[in-house]
């Protein structure tokens, strides 16, 4: 399993390059998995119907399954929010995990950016930005960039440049080590 991330402000276009770029990665065979970080509460089941229900009388948990699909639920609670590390372990087998959001963690990620947003691109300061899809040149950027609209170029890009899970889990357990250390000083 490979991964990379999408990272971008709010706006740039994140989920409608994701849209098109998953037929495409489909289209040359890849099992592709999504992952997204969102900002605020949100609930994938529905007021009314049995999942929502048993949440709300408490339940910690909810597993829904048909013969199509199944979801999971998993009240947070007062517990801490899951890491990004932390969801990667629970990714099914698959050939590629493209993450949207979490753009300060460590993982490869490729800058959506777009002009009209008014907002600086992320590449000069993450060096975690392995490539950028913009809907303007960056000569000098430093990393590949290549139009919004380039799907194919994209996607050769996401392949080239996702790294094996194990390596981005090793990353990500060092940079969460790093961040504790510094947090609660030198140990003693």
């Amino acid at each position: 399993m490979r991964i990379i991330g999408l990272a971008g402000w709010s706006g740039a276009g994140k989920t409608t390059l994701l849209t098109k770029l998953i037929p495409e990665l489909r289209r040359r065979s890849l099992r592709v998995a999504t992952l997204k970080h969102a900002h605020h509460a949100f609930d994938v089941d529905q007021p009314g119907k049995d999942s929502y229900l048993h949440r709300q009388a408490g339940a910690s948990e909810v597993i829904v399954s048909s013969s199509r699909r199944w979801v999971q639920i998993h009240e947070v609670g007062d517990d801490r929010e899951a890491t990004l590390a932390d969801l990667l372990r629970r990714v099914s087998r698959c050939d590629l995990i493209v993450v949207e959001g979490f753009k300060r963690e460590a993982h490869p990620k490729l800058e959506v950016f777009r002009d009209g947003n008014g907002r600086p691109p992320l590449h000069p300061d993450d060096p975690r930005i392995v490539a950028v899809a913009s809907d303007r040149p960056f000569p000098g950027a430093g990393v590949p960039v290549m139009p919004l609209d380039g799907i194919e170029a994209v996607a050769d890009a996401v392949i080239r440049l996702s790294e094996p899970i194990a390596a981005v889990l090793a990353r990500l357990e060092r940079q969460r080590s790093d961040q504790h250390r510094c947090d609660h000083g030198p140990a003693h």
